[in-house]
């Protein structure tokens, strides 16, 4: 799999550099205007500027807005996902003594495999790991049915199949939220109108003879990064922001099973 973080960081330099440009366009063609009409070359510019500006700040703050949203709540389906495997974990308590030291040492295999599988979603590890938390989830139970059946079983023992339920169907839930993203189109609408936006302000600065680079990098350096931040936080296993801290949980958990 072609490396994220780098294809990311091509992208938005790709993206300085083309709004760089359509900055310096949009300040010749401003001047050849003014040359050719001094009084009318601004007429008019200032509402479709508005309108371009206004649509690109619109784009940028949902854009920016819905990332985060499932930045966090993707932060949230591990600390739910950890909770789940506790729960199960400490209900293992319930099976008869001498099934358990098995059930644990599953679990803790189990626990460990999540723990890989999201460390190595960037790499082809991925498939390796998904599989074999998939096959840890159906022996834990076929194990867990037959311990439970045997002499000596909590009467409460339905309690620990509710916990492995929940603790299944969360990798499910979690799958889905990493695939939850706007469609593509968005992203494209968003660089489209950045570079619209560049080539507006650069017919204003056709009001200077002297180019301010101050405000071209200005513009082309926070408009690229914003754009930056918010792909990143698309994929927050891929790129540079990560959930690492988040991930602690499931690594203390794993710490504590003995």
């Amino acid at each position: 799999m072609l490396n994220y973080t780098l294809l990311l960081f091509a992208l938005v330099i790709l993206l300085f550099l083309g709004l760089i440009v359509l900055l310096e366009v949009g300040r010749r063609v401003g001047l050849r205007r003014v040359h050719r009409d001094p009084e009318g070359a601004h007429s008019g510019v200032g509402a479709v500027e508005s309108a371009v500006f206004g649509l690109m700040g619109l784009m940028i703050g949902f854009s920016f807005f819905g990332a985060y949203q499932r930045f966090d709540a993707r932060r949230d389906l591990v600390v739910e996902e950890t909770n789940r495997i506790r729960a199960a974990y400490f209900r293992l308590d319930f099976l008869p003594t001498e099934k358990q030291p098995e059930m644990r040492q599953a679990f803790r295999e189990y626990l460990g495999a999540r723990i890989e599988y999201y460390k190595s979603l960037t790499n082809e590890a991925e498939a390796y790991e998904a599989m074999e938390a998939k096959e840890l989830q159906g022996r834990i139970w076929k194990n867990a049915v037959a311990a439970a059946a045997s002499p000596g079983a909590h009467p409460n023992v339905g309690l620990l199949f509710t916990s492995l339920n929940d603790m299944n169907a969360i990798t499910t839930t979690r799958r889905m939220a990493m695939q939850k993203h706007p469609p593509h189109v968005i992203f494209v609408m968003l660089i489209g109108l950045s570079l619209a936006g560049a080539l507006m302000a650069g017919y204003q600065m056709s009001k200077s003879a002297e180019r301010n680079w101050l405000h071209i990098a200005g513009f082309a350096a926070v408009t690229a990064f914003v754009i930056y931040v918010i792909l990143d936080m698309e994929y927050p296993r891929m790129g540079l922001i990560r959930m690492t801290s988040f991930d602690e949980a499931m690594i203390e958990l794993r710490n504590t099973m003995q």
